[in-house]
């Protein structure tokens, strides 16, 4: 065997859920311990996903891939830490509850509709 078949057999590759992880952190500008609160998980739980030691469970992969969907459209609209600060502020059309909590809630779909109007500019 080659020295580099031998090497590539030592390099750990990284999982389709940790780049999902990153690009969360990434676009939404959040930290590793948010996207546990945002997932309703625990730090060390996003931690094991992140270095491939658990896999989610399906609702935790089902809420992981649509807040991978969310930062993803926020993105469009802010930088990461405009995102983050959208995300975690009170808002208006929630009746001042944070987004954060409805994501928490799972009730995403509440918050990507307001994504949906911020980006096709019914807000001012």
């Amino acid at each position: 065997m080659s020295q580099a078949a031998e090497q590539s057999k030592e390099e750990p590759t990284v999982s389709a859920v940790a780049l999902r992880l990153e690009h969360i952190q990434t676009c939404g500008g959040i930290s590793g311990r948010e996207v546990a609160q945002l997932l309703d998980t625990t730090p060390q739980t996003v931690s094991r996903w992140k270095h491939g030691r658990a896999s989610p469970q399906p609702d935790r992969l089902d809420r992981l891939l649509r807040l991978d969907w969310l930062a993803e459209q926020l993105h469009e609209i802010y930088e990461p830490e405009e995102a983050r600060l959208w995300l975690f502020s009170p808002h208006v059309d929630l009746d001042g509850r944070r987004p954060a909590d409805l994501i928490v809630e799972n009730r995403i779909d509440e918050v990507l509709t307001i994504i949906d109007r911020l980006r096709s500019g019914a807000y001012v």
